[in-house]
């Protein structure tokens, strides 16, 4: 945990934007009043994405990805807006009278009871990586001077805190310095629940270990205040309040700990490290400067790298000769019943064509063979190679599915079903926001087509498969 004291110098160069930099580009002369599409920080924002789609070997004009630089501009934009908000603007409209108890009679209200605001549910952009994180926010205060914050303004200061490229111990401190700083109550306590997407692994020698192995979590507080001793009844009572929403407050790291190495990309040990283009690098600085940051910054020194590192593993010729060799399935001797099989929960990563944002999950394939003595099921690791193929790339969940069918029926007599379950980080760190929500797309060809019960039958595969996964506490 990370102790806050109130230095009012300190808190007004955040509060005025973090590091208040004057943009090489864009912030002078008027142009601010420019539509934002015409904004010279869009624009440039827009030429670095069209040079990295280009290295990724795309078409800039194809349709589907000819508006992605202006949407990965405004993305990006939207998400470190951060850095022109101002705490004071949200609280000191918002500092209501409440009289709470004489004093020596107890502590309610305006005067010393304490106020737990839990389940804030924000994003930040790591500033290791450039990628989204999910922060999940609680807050803990004691009122003073008799006066309480409204309630709404708890999530609007973390707003402002959390739309910046941030990292979890150092956000946790922002929110709690704005807080005690603006309000000045008699203490601060903010715990953060982080999840950061790990990196995938290119290496298809590596898929029977199931490389989808969901997020890199982390939980940090700050206290200020009657907070500053973690130790203290009221870090317990706090605490307490969390655990009755299940956070396990036993994992909060101590004074920074593990929290450095927290992003995937500083601790990945992937074999694959792409080569640095110059170009590249200079199209990643624009970016952030573009972003009001300073690409100077110690912190953000090796992010251009990073994010290349993860960039690149969706350069679509990487896989293109994986799947020689593979024939169609072939009809010898007699043909005998057909039984269906199942290949579930097939890990996969890609990167949506729309945004330049991860989406992942898994994949669940289903097809007939007949029992005959030339008719075999497919392998397993046949089936990882075809996902594997079709997600690392620029991709939308729906062609995938579809190319990922249309791969396997020859291989397989025809009749296939394919389902893909997924989480797309841009649906939590655009405009919605929308932290929860999964999207499954489904392709079907051959007797799946026109056959219900078939489908109904592969449908409950998934359904009893991961309702036992789920008895028996297996992740997903």
């Amino acid at each position: 945990m990370h102790n806050i004291t109130n230095h009012s110098s300190a808190m007004d160069i955040k509060d005025e934007g973090h590091l208040n930099l004057d943009l090489d580009i864009g912030m002078k002369n008027g142009c601010i009043d420019l539509a934002f599409e015409l904004q010279p920080e869009t624009l440039a924002i827009q030429d670095a994405v069209k040079l990295l789609l280009q290295a990724l070997h795309e078409d800039v004009n194809r349709e589907g990805i000819k508006k992605t630089p202006f949407r990965v501009a405004k993305a990006l934009r939207e998400g470190t807006r951060g850095y022109k908000l101002k705490v004071k603007d949200y609280v000191q409209s918002a500092l209501f009278p409440e009289a709470g108890l004489d004093e020596g009679v107890g502590q309610a209200g305006g005067v010393g009871g304490l106020v737990v605001v839990r389940d804030l549910d924000h994003y930040s952009y790591c500033e290791c990586c450039l990628l989204p994180f999910h922060v999940r926010c609680h807050i803990g205060y004691v009122p003073s001077g008799q006066r309480v914050l409204g309630l709404s303004k708890f999530s609007r200061v973390t707003d402002v805190f959390a739309k910046r490229l941030q990292d979890p111990q150092r956000l946790a401190d922002d929110i709690c310095s704005a807080l005690q700083h603006w309000v000045k109550p008699a203490g601060v306590a903010v715990v953060l629940e982080c999840s950061h997407i790990h990196f995938p692994s290119l290496d298809l020698d590596s898929l029977h270990l199931s490389s989808h192995r969901g997020f890199a979590k982390l939980l940090v507080s700050s206290g200020s205040g009657v907070f500053e001793d973690e130790s203290s009844n009221l870090w317990g009572e706090f605490r307490s309040f969390l655990m009755f929403k299940g956070v396990k407050t036993q994992a909060l790291c101590r004074n920074g700990s593990s929290v450095e190495e927290w992003c995937p990309s500083v601790k990945s040990s992937s074999k694959f490290s792409p080569e640095e283009d110059p170009e590249m690098v200079s199209a990643v600085v624009s970016i952030l400067k573009s972003l009001g940051e300073d690409p100077l910054r110690k912190e953000l020194i090796a992010t251009p790298t990073r994010f290349l590192k993860w960039m690149l593993n969706f350069q679509r010729t990487n896989l293109e000769m994986k799947l020689n060799g593979v024939n169609s399935a072939k009809v010898n001797g007699e043909v005998k019943e057909k039984r269906l099989h199942c290949e579930l929960n097939m890990p996969f990563w890609s990167m949506c064509e729309h945004h330049l944002l991860p989406f992942y999950g898994v994949v669940h394939i289903g097809y007939f063979c007949a029992e005959g003595s030339n008719h075999n099921p497919i392998g397993s690791s046949l089936m990882k190679s075809i996902v594997h193929f079709y997600g690392f790339k620029l991709q939308v969940q729906e062609r995938m599915t579809r190319q990922i069918a249309e791969t396997l029926s020859p291989l397989v007599g025809g009749d296939v079903i394919v389902v893909a379950e997924a989480g797309h980080t841009c649906m939590i760190s655009r405009g919605i926001e929308k932290f929860g929500s999964s999207t499954a797309t489904i392709a079907v060809l051959g007797r799946f087509s026109s056959d219900n019960s078939a489908r109904a039958m592969f449908l409950d595969k998934i359904h009893t498969t991961n309702a036992l996964k789920t008895d028996s506490g297996s992740p997903f």
